[in-house]
């Protein structure tokens, strides 16, 4: 199974590229985050003239995630559980092929201090405790998506720039430590070792020609799917494609059960 995440920041502005990719890699499960439309305007015909079942969820403008499957969908859930108040469309999750797959876009949390920074402490938790649930299950799962985290200083293409931002910060990273540190596989560091091994690069300064880019798209494996895992790489070609988001795909391969 070939499973790829994307934060593809406007899946309408972006379509050619996106629908091009995905003529081209083929992946059999597809994760999109930052849709930035709501559900009912989401392009799902253009993909479901490549074969693939859309579940969305989204909101005007604003984030939005999606998973697309070459085979049905099921018993999706279209909010991450515990703060039933949260309208902010940022989370999907469903089984597909056996596997439990979830599309995620965690908040920024920009500026700190802050609300934003407290709600995206909040939400790490929330995903935690969610982790922790569907680990009792013993199951296969992974958690993939934009997770607006730089793990290591390594992942950033320099830690003294962002030393003052929420990706980077030590509670941020810590949160990320203690998810992974549930029992969860993190698939890119379990096979690569390599320094700038970035899937995102501001639209400004120059970061994109420059290689100045941020390790924040990554999969975290439960136990049972860390089993399968074949394969995790990052695709830098969309990244310079016309109209390419800032953002480039990240792609997982699990070997079949």
């Amino acid at each position: 199974m070939k499973i790829a995440t994307w934060n593809v920041n406007s899946a309408k502005a972006r379509l050619p590229l996106i629908t091009d990719w995905l003529r081209a890699a083929s992946p059999d499960v597809v994760l999109f985050q930052e849709i930035k439309c709501e559900t009912a305007a989401f392009p799902r015909a253009a993909f479901e003239e490549l074969g693939y079942h859309v579940e969305a969820v989204g909101q005007k403008a604003y984030n939005g995630v999606a998973l697309l499957s070459k085979t049905p969908a099921e018993d999706v859930l279209t909010r991450l559980p515990g703060e039933p108040e949260d309208e902010q469309a940022r989370y999907v999750e469903a089984t597909v092929a056996g596997v439990r797959i979830a599309s995620l876009y965690l908040p920024n949390g920009n500026p700190i201090p802050g609300e934003k920074f407290a709600y995206k402490l909040r939400w790490m938790d929330r995903l935690n405790a969610h982790a922790r649930d569907l680990l009792a299950q013993e199951i296969p799962f992974v958690l993939g998506g934009d997770y607006n985290v730089i793990p290591e200083p390594r992942d950033v293409f320099s830690p003294a720039a962002f030393a003052g931002d929420a990706l980077f910060q030590p509670e941020t990273r810590a949160k990320f430590r203690a998810l992974v540190n549930l029992g969860l596989t993190e698939a890119y560091r379990a096979l690569h070792d390599d320094d700038r091994a970035y899937t995102f690069w501001d639209y400004q300064a120059g970061s994109w020609p420059r290689d100045l880019g941020l390790r924040i798209d990554h999969f975290l494996l439960s136990p049972q799917a860390a089993d399968r895992l074949a394969g995790c790489t990052i695709d830098r070609g969309p990244r310079g494609g016309e109209k390419a988001s800032d953002h480039t795909p990240v792609v997982l391969e699990l070997r079949d059960a």
